[in-house]
């Protein structure tokens, strides 16, 4: 798949949104996902269903990268890749994306394969291959309505995990969105940022906050690198400056934060995390930064949002391609109890 062709369809799925309204009045996301899967697998020939289904209680569905993965030039990523698939085959993997995603999230996620083809350019070669074909997409167990399966959209800066039960979602973690560059800084697309609601909401949470609360919430060093294959995220005791600490007004800032993360999720399963994190309290989350404040340009910094039910992790601490130090965003929604519906369970 070209980087256009990748474009086109994402603009087509975009399009029909308005004619899916009725219909995502009556259906969950996960009856959606559930029929692009169904549709997927069954537009599979038989070489390529080893490389695409695996059993729901296989070990690779804990398994989730957001960095490139591959060796010798080649891509090291279970799952069916978009490049082996047929036409029809990728338009339905992207309507699996989409019905796994908010328009805003699904919007996020195409430009960030879209990347691909733009570093490709930046680069030269001289680093890991950009391909946005190789984005890869894995169905565990049976899609149903009225079982359990899984299934996982996952590529370079994108990391999408979904457990389904009985037609709903009842997981979307581990949901990874990074974006290099975090900021497009010449050509055509200057001033475009895939990412810019979590840099523009982390701005506004910092100037609502005083001086001490300021000092309370921000950490000694950054924060480390997102860990990757793990199904439970392992952060230890939250830090930072606690909600309770906070005015109401500035729990509101707050919010719009956490809310630009779930606003990637469909609207029900967004919904769903907020009434979470609303039943264990607000005021038991915390924010805690390092580094700088995100107003001055290229320097490095992070910032973490926890609570009883979930962690919200940033990143912008690499250089982009183009060598603009600070602009390369990586950042994750998790679920504390454990990602893959285990915390359900």
């Amino acid at each position: 798949m070209t980087p256009r062709q990748l474009l086109v369809i994402a603009a087509l799925l975009v399009g029909l949104t308005g004619v899916a309204v009725v219909a995502r009045k009556t259906e969950t996301s996960g009856e959606r996902l559930t029929d692009r899967a169904m549709a997927f697998l069954a537009s599979l020939k038989p070489e390529q269903k080893p490389r695409a289904a695996f059993a729901f209680d296989d070990p690779e569905r804990f398994h989730w990268w957001f960095t490139p993965q591959q060796k010798a030039g080649k891509p090291t990523r279970k799952g069916l890749p978009l490049e082996d698939m047929s036409d029809e085959q990728k338009k339905i993997a992207l309507e699996m994306l989409a019905a796994g995603t908010s328009d805003t999230g699904f919007k996020r996620a195409t430009t960030i394969m879209g990347l691909e083809n733009l570093l490709l350019d930046l680069e030269k070669g001289k680093g890991p291959v950009r391909n946005v074909g190789w984005y890869f997409v894995s169905v565990f167990g049976t899609p149903s309505k009225t079982g359990k399966w899984g299934c996982r959209i996952e590529g370079h800066h994108l990391s999408l995990s979904f457990t389904v039960d009985s037609g709903r979602i009842i997981s979307a973690t581990p949901n990874v969105f990074a974006s290099n560059p975090a900021e497009i800084m010449a050509g055509k697309r200057k001033g475009e940022r895939p990412l810019g609601e979590t840099i523009d909401q982390y701005r506004a949470m910092l100037a609502a906050l005083t001086k001490e609360q300021q000092t309370i919430a921000k950490q000694p060093k950054l924060f480390p690198e997102i860990k990757e294959n793990e199904s439970k995220p392992s952060v230890g005791a939250p830090v930072g400056l606690s909600a309770d600490k906070m005015t109401e007004a500035q729990q509101t800032v707050l919010w719009k934060l956490i809310e630009a993360y779930a606003g990637r999720m469909p609207t029900d399963v967004a919904t769903a995390e907020m009434n979470r994190i609303k039943e264990a309290g607000i005021s038991k989350v915390t924010f805690a930064y390092g580094g700088g404040d995100a107003a001055v340009a290229g320097i490095p910094y992070s910032y973490r949002i926890q609570g009883p039910t979930f962690l919200i992790e940033f990143l912008n601490e690499q250089g982009d391609s183009a060598k603009n130090p600070a602009n390369h965003i990586h950042s994750a929604w998790r679920t504390i109890g454990g990602d893959f519906g285990i915390a359900s369970r």
